[in-house]
C-alpha cells in the first residue's frame, strides 16, 4: 500500500472515530451492527476469498464465540471471566477450538462436498441446540450483562461502538498482516491449485485446517462482540440463513479485495436497517443485488471502485463523465421501475388489501398509496409508469454499452500507436496506411 491509501485509512478510520458525536443513537446501534457484520465478513473471506473454500455453515463459529462470550460475562456469579474489554477473547478461543474439530473434518473434502460438510455441520449443531439447555439456553437463549471495567462503565452506546471499533480495526489488521506471511501466501496457493502445493510437498490437509480455524477463531471475536452489544445470545444465531447472508455480503463486496467483504456487509447491514421499516419486500431487493452484481460486477462493489480508479488514470474524469452520467440515470430509472412494480404487487396481494376489496363487496380493487399518492390498480396509466421507466432505462443502458465501447477502442488505438512509437514505426502504419 503506498501512501496515498494509507492516507485513505487513516481518513476512514478519523471518520469512523467521529461517527458517535455524528449520529443518533439508534443510528450508532447500526453502525455497531455494520463493524461486526464487517468483520465476520472478512474472517469468511479468508476462508472463500483467499482460501478458495466456500462454506455454507460460518454461522456456526460467530454463534458460538456469542454463546461462549456471554458464558464468560456471567462466569463468577456475573464479575465475569474476563475484564468486559477482553471479552471478545472468549469467543476467539472458542471459535478456534471449534473451528479445529469442524475444519479437520471439512477439509477432508473439497469444492461441492466441503460446502456440503459445512452446512451438514451447521445444521447439526442448529438441530441440538434447542435441547442443549444448559449450554445455549434453549428457546429463550441466554442473556448477561456488561460490567464496568477500565474506567469504562459501558452503560452507552457510544462506549460500545469504541469498544467493538478497536476491536474490528485489531482483528482486520491481523488479518491483512496475515496475507503478509508465508502461511498466508500458501492460503491462496490452496485457491489457485492446491494440487501443485502437494506435489512440493505441502500438508495441504494441516493447512486447509489451520485457514479454517483461524477464519473460525476472526468470527467467534465477531459473535463475541455481538454478545457485548445486545447482552444476549439465541440458539437463531446459528441459523442456515446467517451463514448465507455473510456469503451475500462478502461476494456483493468483492471476495478477491481485501476489504471488499468489510464494505458489502456494512452497506447491506445499513440496507437492511433502513429499507426494513419501509417495506415488507426488502429481502427480495437484496436478493436481486445479488443478482445483478453476479451477472454484471462479479469482482463486487469493491471490484467496480477499483475499475473506475483504473480508467480514471487512463482515460480520465473528462473522458468518462459522460458513461457515468448515462449509466447513473439507466440505474435510477431501472430501479425506480423495479420498485414501483415490486411495491405495487406486494401490496395488491397482502392479506390487508384482499380484506379490504372483500369489505368493499367485490366491486372495484380499492386504489393503493404508494409514494404519497393513490394509483389504481386496475387502471393502465397505473402500470404505464413502471414500463416508460424501464424502456427509457434499457435504451439508456445500450446507450452506455455504445460510449464504453468507444473509450475501449479509443483506449486501444492511443496504447497501439505508444508501442509504435517505442517500435520506431510510424503511427500511419499502425493504421494500416502506407508512410
Amino acid at each position: 500500500m503506498n501512501s496515498k491509501y494509507w492516507g485513505l485509512l487513516l481518513l476512514v478510520i478519523a471518520m469512523l472515530l467521529a461517527l458517535p458525536a455524528l449520529l443518533s443513537q439508534s443510528l450508532v446501534n447500526a453502525a455497531i451492527q455494520m463493524l461486526i457484520a464487517a468483520l465476520f465478513a472478512c474472517s469468511f473471506n479468508l476462508l472463500c476469498g483467499q482460501g478458495g473454500m466456500l462454506s455454507f455453515g460460518h454461522a456456526t463459529y460467530f454463534g458460538v464465540g456469542t454463546f461462549a462470550t456471554v458464558h464468560a460475562m456471567n462466569a463468577f456469579n456475573g464479575a465475569g471471566l474476563l475484564p468486559t474489554p477482553l471479552m471478545p477473547l472468549a469467543g476467539a478461543v472458542i471459535g478456534l477450538v471449534v473451528g479445529v474439530v469442524a475444519g479437520w473434518f471439512a477439509t477432508q473434502r473439497s469444492g461441492t462436498y466441503f460446502a456440503m460438510i459445512t452446512l451438514a455441520l451447521a445444521e447439526l449443531l442448529h438441530a441440538l441446540a434447542p435441547h442443549l439447555k444448559g449450554i445455549f439456553g434453549g428457546e429463550a437463549g441466554i442473556s448477561a450483562m456488561r460490567m464496568p471495567a477500565w474506567g469504562w462503565t459501558f452503560g452507552s452506546s457510544n462506549e460500545v461502538y469504541y469498544l467493538t471499533l478497536v476491536w474490528v480495526l485489531i482483528s482486520l489488521g491481523l488479518l491483512y498482516l496475515y496475507t503478509l506471511t508465508p502461511v498466508g501466501r500458501l492460503t491462496l496457493g490452496l485457491r489457485e491449485n492446491a494440487q501443485r502445493l502437494q506435489f512440493l510437498g505441502y500438508d495441504v490437509h494441516r493447512l486447509k485446517v489451520v485457514v479454517f480455524a483461524i477464519s473460525a477463531m476472526f468470527a467467534g471475536i465477531a459473535g463475541g462482540l455481538q454478545a457485548l452489544n445486545t447482552e444476549s445470545a439465541n440458539y437463531v444465531l446459528l441459523e442456515v440463513q446467517h451463514s448465507a447472508a455473510v456469503v451475500l455480503n462478502s461476494y456483493i463486496g468483492g471476495v478477491n479485495v481485501f476489504l471488499g467483504p468489510a464494505l458489502g456487509a456494512a452497506l447491506m447491514t445499513f440496507f437492511g436497517y433502513a429499507v426494513s421499516d419501509l417495506t415488507r419486500a426488502w429481502l427480495l431487493y437484496q436478493g436481486i443485488l445479488f443478482v445483478l452484481v453476479m451477472m454484471y460486477m462479479p469482482s463486487g462493489l469493491a471490484g467496480f471502485v477499483q475499475w473506475i480508479a483504473n480508467n480514471r488514470k487512463t482515460q480520465g474524469w473528462f473522458a468518462m463523465l459522460p458513461l457515468m452520467a448515462v449509466a447513473a440515470v439507466a440505474g435510477l430509472l431501472l430501479a425506480s421501475a423495479t420498485v414501483f412494480s415490486v411495491e405495487m404487487l406486494q401490496r395488491f396481494f397482502s392479506q390487508d388489501y384482499r380484506s379490504l376489496a372483500s369489505f368493499n363487496g367485490g366491486g372495484a380493487w380499492p386504489p393503493i398509496a404508494l409514494f404519497g399518492r393513490e394509483w389504481a390498480p386496475g387502471s393502465l396509466l397505473t402500470w404505464l409508469v413502471p414500463m416508460v421507466c424501464l424502456g427509457l432505462g434499457l435504451s439508456l443502458v445500450q446507450l452506455a454499452k455504445r460510449l464504453w465501447r468507444a473509450m475501449v477502442d479509443k483506449a486501444e488505438t492511443a496504447q497501439e500507436r505508444l508501442r509504435a512509437t517505442d517500435a520506431g514505426l510510424a503511427p500511419a502504419a499502425v493504421q494500416g496506411v502506407s508512410p
